[in-house]
């Protein structure tokens, strides 16, 4: 886990000397532990931060970087992180069990008509005849854990196509793309901006969409801690305005383009500051520009997806047959889609 934090000089005189764009701020100056991982579908946090949409709302942010959503889901139950987004897993529905997390909105989804993730098959793998998700029989599929949303992925793209996959738990995402690039592993699915990058490496194929498998899937979540959720309603609702605000420019730059060609290029040079690091900007742009999903807007949830999501962990015994929706979701703060 790695931290980055801005005191944001600009953001807290802003917010003094004009009126916010969403209204007051909650709070002069409260400091939040935001957790995130360095994929572009963690940019509305990214663009809130590096445009003062938090400071708008008396919010003193400073990120703290993972490798996996379990861990950070961890980090939100023990109070090292206040607000995050994640995907749904296991993990995260037996915090919320427990009374330690609560899914507060919606994030990233799969949408039609916008490029989403892919399943990805080994160059050994392809070249051996695992050329469409129909041939995924017998073959292993990498996971970070199991319960995760690769598991849950995975399981729903072989069980759509009667195939029987091995799961293969690898902890970590780059380590998955090491087991893939060598062959370890067959199959995997992911984000674009990681999968067509590795895709044109020769070493990995790209082999169907998730979307044809789990139309309208909620792919990430916002959430936070059970306390935050029923006790700092306005620190909360001041995360989602300014978290909305930051999925709103990014979607207009980069998944929508009706901000222009300008626009656009601010965006990925903010978004390279996150994710990418290790590349140069010329490098790392096509694969900001074509791996751009929809984040919702107003973080809106998708409570059939999540729903879905519930039920697929309670039929395979990773998370108590009595958990609900309501036990994961606390459905006040946004809109259900």
């Amino acid at each position: 886990m790695t931290h980055l934090t801005r005191r944001s000089t600009l953001g807290l005189m802003g917010a003094a000397a004009t009126a916010p764009l969403l209204g007051a701020p909650a709070y002069a100056s409260t400091k939040l532990n935001v957790g995130a991982l360095r994929f572009t579908s963690h940019a509305a946090s990214f663009v809130a931060f590096e445009r003062g949409y938090f400071s708008d709302e008396g919010l003193d942010v400073e990120f703290r970087f993972f490798e996996a959503a379990q861990p950070m889901a961890v980090a939100i139950a023990s109070g090292d992180a206040d607000y995050a987004v994640t995907a749904i897993s296991g993990g995260l529905i037996s915090l919320a069990e427990k009374g330690a997390a609560k899914v507060i909105g919606g994030a990233l989804s799969e949408e039609a008509g916008i490029d989403g993730q892919k399943i990805l098959a080994s160059d050994a793998a392809f070249q051996a005849g695992l050329t469409s998700p129909a041939m995924l029989d017998g073959k292993s599929f990498g996971v970070t854990q199991p319960g995760s949303s690769f598991h849950y992925m995975g399981a729903k793209i072989s069980g759509a196509e009667g195939a029987s996959v091995r799961f293969t738990p690898l902890q970590k995402v780059g380590a998955i793309i090491g087991a893939l690039k060598s062959g370890q592993v067959d199959a995997w699915s992911i984000v674009p901006h990681i999968a067509k990058p590795l895709a044109t490496s020769g070493a990995v194929h790209i082999i169907g969409d998730v979307a044809d498998y789990l139309p309208g899937y909620q792919v990430t979540t916002v959430f936070t801690s059970a306390a935050n959720a029923a006790n700092e309603r306005a620190k909360t609702e001041a995360f989602l305005r300014a978290f909305s605000r930051g999925a709103d420019d990014f979607n207009a730059a980069l998944v929508d383009k009706t901000a222009g060609d300008d626009a656009a290029e601010d965006m990925v040079k903010l978004v390279h500051k996150y994710v990418y690091t290790d590349r140069p900007y010329e490098k790392a742009k096509p694969s900001i520009v074509n791996g751009a999903m929809r984040i919702n807007a107003g973080a809106a949830l998708n409570m059939a997806s999540v729903t879905d999501q519930v039920d697929w962990f309670k039929s395979e015994g990773l998370i108590k047959d009595d958990i609900t929706v309501d036990t994961l979701v606390d459905p006040s703060y946004v809109e259900a889609v």
